[in-house]
């Protein structure tokens, strides 16, 4: 009989699995507890929360911290936690913790304690160094951008004590409250300007360009003792078992943080928010387990992906936009547009710590910097490693500007020197770049195959082969066996059964191609490939609601930021892109051909997503199930992926499942249920079964329509391209199994292996995947 040390020892392994779950103010740590007994009953060894570290009023995600000394008091607080983890420790369930170790929430200066003092001290205040602010540009003030225009000053008001700017308050230095509003503004350690200057003239850095996160400083050992101190506190008290780093890209020495974090946790399983290009590994010096698993996501929808649409949606693409894409000269293009905008504050200060360069002038200065922001392909390098990436973009702009060479020449070596402040402050550039300008635009401008347009993916690769995705599970499986997998987060364009739908477009191009132009031709929009990514996305998450759809719609155009922008919205265009979305509801021809369409291939779509499912939660690494979506889950971009979860539902369901119900494969999603559940349980209770990797032989004519593989005991079937398979069937396919009895955990089916194996169209008669063991 086990006892709490071993309960204990447990927690603080690797986790066989875990759940994310989003706590907010609106679903606390009570609600979480609440739970605790479901997620033990589903599989999971863990559960994975937000971050729950004091944040800004209002915040519904967490990544906004204001005060890393308390836990969230409208989230529950420490006693709402205490409850929290006793709960989980009652069912056997550790707890991951998300950290934000790179900024801090800003936008309310009185609710940020450490903020508060640095704008009422400034460079004196015991905070000063806490913050990543360049002192001597602007005078040693602080630009805030938050004036509605330069002459708004005059709407400045001295109130109790504070500076006030309509409901925005600030702190007066000692001693300077005399005088009228401006006088005791002009002499305060803070200016405020209007908010137009943030893309050129701010001096602290930010979380990408959000002006309400100013960087924080944490590779001051001071700084990171001073903001990890409760959570190192609840690791060492046994209630935080393991760790999730948001954004390492943002500090200044990433392996130097996990190195600190790595000795002060006692070596804790932690995972880092690491979005790796494709073929792109880790630092190999890095300690910790991997990544958060958009690596992993990008390989299980590769391999459901038919190659053989690309062609079609590609000249449908191209007759919408006019002309051939060039994926990556738009994606150069929409860095560009980043670093001559909304981070063109960091590429000026880029530019001042590089320093003069002979027979450079300023100008030339900033575009060099600006081209090779713009052309490195990776988020960042981590001197010395990720060299040759720096290398290669010199290369490239050299090749690419004849009239840079002599720039680009000179900023070389100085980029090149690990542990330089130029050297950091571009590698903490370039990511953010890369982010808006790949993810939060290009992602939203090309629209052929929205799929593929993913964080970790790359729009440009259609797909992949069988064999190229066990070559990634092998990899995987010898360098980051412990990283985690997943397939929905907080922050993916798309949830996981969305895209599994979507992926079968790639199997009907022609037919998706003739809808697309008569919805075209009934409701035009000047902006045609945007009109095409919004009716994707609607058949994606069809059905839902007109409101999720409006919102979605309107969200991707602003991102888009070609026919309207977040800063100056072309009403005009909204309307047409609104009256657009309305005809999917009101137009009966419209309407009616998305119903159709929706119904022949939703089959497909589901068995991709059982397809999906099964993959991710068995393969090499640690599987996460993102809240709500081990039922069918078709939602879109944050917020909508943020929507309540109906754990009652989801409860009554797994009690039918584990009173012996094998579901059809139907909008219930029931069937995506116990496949969760099924594998997550093997994981947790038969861990041995999940050492190895190997890809099992598939023999027949559509043995091309398999995804199988041997963890070691546990092996994986899972049907790739469906709607071929629909008219070819099963045939003569086989799995070459070795011989004797096995059982499908999903369904109980027995079968026997024999010198022809174990035929795959009496294996798959029920689900279209099976994780089959020894009988």
């Amino acid at each position: 009989m086990s006892g709490p040390r071993d309960s204990r020892e447990r927690r603080r392994a690797t986790p066989s699995a875990t759940y994310r779950l989003q706590v907010t103010a609106d679903f606390t740590l009570d609600d979480a507890a609440a739970v605790a007994g479901y997620l033990a009953d589903l599989g999971v060894s863990h559960a994975y929360t937000s971050p729950l570290l004091r944040s800004a009023a209002g915040s519904t995600h967490g990544y906004d911290t204001v005060d890393h000394a308390h836990v969230d008091e409208s989230r529950g607080g420490q006693e709402g936690l205490d409850r929290f983890v006793a709960g989980l420790h009652g069912h056997g369930l550790g707890l991951v913790l998300d950290l934000v170790p790179n900024h801090m929430g800003v936008a309310d200066p009185a609710a940020a304690p450490w903020w508060w003092d640095v704008l009422q001290h400034g460079r004196d205040s015991a905070h000063a160094s806490a913050f990543d602010v360049d002192w001597d540009f602007g005078g040693g003030r602080i630009r805030i951008p938050v004036l509605g225009s330069a002459d708004d000053v005059g709407e400045l008001e001295v109130v109790d004590g504070e500076l006030r700017y309509y409901d925005n308050r600030f702190p007066i230095a000692p001693g300077t409250g005399e005088g009228t509003a401006q006088e005791v503004h002009d002499r305060q350690h803070y200016e405020l300007v209007d908010w137009r200057r943030a893309d050129s003239d701010l001096n602290y850095r930010r979380f990408f360009a959000i002006n309400t996160l100013a960087g924080l400083r944490v590779e001051d050992p001071e700084v990171f003792d001073a903001t990890h101190e409760l959570v190192l506190r609840l690791v060492e008290q046994g209630a935080v078992d393991g760790l999730r780093i948001d954004h390492p890209d943002g500090l200044a020495d990433p392996k130097g943080y996990l190195d600190r974090l790595a000795e002060a946790s006692g070596g804790r399983w932690t995972v880092v928010e690491k979005i790796l290009e494709p073929g792109e590994d880790l630092p190999g010096s890095w300690r910790c387990a991997g990544t958060t698993g958009y690596d992993a996501l990008a390989e299980v929808d590769d391999v459901l992906v038919d190659p053989a649409g690309e062609a079609a949606l590609t000249a449908l693409d191209t007759e919408l936009s006019g002309r051939p894409v060039d994926y990556a000269q738009l994606v150069h293009d929409c860095k560009r547009e980043v670093t001559d905008g909304g981070l063109g504050s960091e590429v000026a200060r880029l530019v001042r710590v590089t320093g003069e360069l002979p027979g450079i002038d300023r100008e030339q200065q900033t575009e060099a910097l600006a081209e090779l922001l713009a052309t490195f392909d990776v988020y960042r390098s981590y001197l010395p490693d990720g060299r040759e990436h720096l290398d290669a973009a010199v290369s490239a702009v050299r090749d690419r500007r004849p009239d840079l060479v002599a720039a680009v020449d000179a900023l070389h070596p100085v980029l090149a020197q690990a542990g330089t402040e130029a050297a950091t402050r571009f590698e903490q550039t370039s990511g953010p770049v890369m982010a808006k300008g790949v993810e939060d635009s290009a992602y939203y401008r090309w629209a052929r195959f929205v799929v593929l347009n993913e964080v970790g993916g790359d729009p440009a690769r259609f797909g992949s082969t069988v064999e190229e995705f066990h070559t990634a599970q092998d990899r995987r499986l010898e360098r980051k066996p412990a990283s985690m997998t997943t397939l929905t987060t907080h922050d993916t364009k798309r949830s996981e059964d969305t895209r599994a739908r979507l992926a079968v477009l790639a199997e009907v191009p022609t037919e998706w191609a003739e809808l697309v132009r008569r919805w075209l031709s009934r409701h035009p929009l000047a902006d045609r490939p945007l009109a095409h990514l919004v009716w994707q996305n609607l058949v994606g998450a069809w059905p839902l609601s007109r409101e999720r759809a409006h919102a979605y719609a309107e969200k991707a155009a602003r991102e888009a930021g070609l026919s309207t922008t977040w800063t100056d919205v072309d009403e005009a265009f909204e309307a047409s892109l609104h009256a657009m979305v309305d005809a999917a509801y009101d137009d009966p021809a419209t309407n009616g051909e998305i119903e159709e369409f929706v119904a022949r291939i939703g089959p497909a779509g589901r068995s991709n997503a059982l397809a999906q499912k099964l993959v991710q939660l068995t393969m090499p690494g640690v599987p996460d199930v993102y809240q709500g979506t081990e039922l069918e889950d078709r939602s879109l971009v944050d917020p909508d992926n943020r929507r309540p979860v109906d754990y009652d539902a989801r409860r009554a369901l797994l009690a039918r499942l584990d009173g012996g119900w094998v579901p059809d494969v139907d909008d219930t999603g029931a069937a995506k249920l116990l496949v969760v559940s099924r594998a997550l349980r093997l994981r947790r209770d038969a861990p041995e079964l999940f050492t190895g990797y190997a890809p099992v032989e598939v023999t027949g004519s559509p043995a091309d329509s398999v995804v199988a593989f041997d963890r070691g005991g546990a092996v994986t079937v899972a049907t790739r391209l469906p709607v071929g398979l629909a008219t070819t069937g099963w045939g003569d396919t086989a799995l070459a199994l070795s011989t004797g009895a096995w059982r499908d955990v999903l369904t109980g089916t027995r079968v026997v292996s024999d010198a022809g194996g174990v035929p795959v169209g009496g294996l798959l008669t029920r689900l279209p995947v099976a994780l089959l063991v020894r009988e």
